[in-house]
């Protein structure tokens, strides 16, 4: 949504990564060291964002989900790593489900968002 050339470039000039999560709606700016894509349903990541990414991480949310997540892992360059990650609200229930796609499919890898269970805000 901001071009974030000029920022980037500052920071990398001093030493810094640069690293941004996306949903890939809109179009990248900016100089990334490492880009993780974090597609949602609701608006979809543009097509020359898809082949930036460097992980892909994919909200889990129903069983309908991982055939979505499928579909993007096509798409990503074979480099990437990919993602599951169950919807905060309904982790109980998707949770099994995403450990049990995960053995049959070990490409993928779980991700949890600690911050949430350790009570972090």
């Amino acid at each position: 949504m901001h071009n974030l050339t000029a920022l980037t470039s500052a920071l990398q000039a001093q030493g810094f990564e640069t690293n941004i999560e996306t949903s890939g709606a809109h179009p990248l700016s900016g100089s990334w060291n490492w880009i993780c894509l974090s597609p949602k349903k609701f608006k979809a990541p543009l097509p020359d964002v898809v082949p930036h990414a460097n992980e892909l991480k994919v909200v889990i949310f129903n069983k309908s989900d991982f055939e979505w997540a499928e579909t993007y892992a096509a798409m990503v360059p074979s480099s990437c790593k990919l993602y599951l990650q169950p919807e905060w609200d309904k982790a109980s229930i998707v949770t099994p489900l995403i450990i049990e796609y995960i053995k049959q499919h070990p490409q993928w890898e779980l991700s949890l968002q600690i911050h949430k269970y350790i009570n972090v805000p």
